[in-house]
């Protein structure tokens, strides 16, 4: 299972209105380290799908978004809940420690 794209167009309803948590990841085609987080947020969505959805919304396609949520640099991850942003994760990281930082939301 793959991490599906968002929009601006979606991302009411595909995100804050979701009743499971779900994590945006804010990239774009050129970020290394955005690329390189990828698989390993396909294979936690893959392995948690019951629990937590994982988004991925381009913010080169939709600067309204990015600048809503204050991207300043990416890879950044933000979990979602009831529409808030609980939980904020900011760079590329190994499974091992994502999943560490998504605890809660995976456990």
């Amino acid at each position: 299972m793959t991490a599906r794209a968002v929009s601006e167009a979606t991302f009411e309803q595909e995100v804050l209105q979701n009743e499971k948590a779900v994590l945006v990841d804010f990239w774009a085609e050129w970020c290394g380290p955005c690329r390189a987080v990828s698989p390993i947020l396909d294979q936690i969505a893959t392995e948690h799908s019951d629990k937590l959805d994982i988004v991925k919304l381009n913010v080169d396609e939709n600067p309204g978004l990015a600048m809503k949520y204050q991207i300043t640099a990416i890879p950044a991850m933000k979990v979602f809940k009831g529409g808030e942003v609980v939980r904020t994760v900011i760079g590329a990281k190994p499974k091992p420690i994502l999943e560490q930082d998504l605890a809660e939301f995976i456990g």
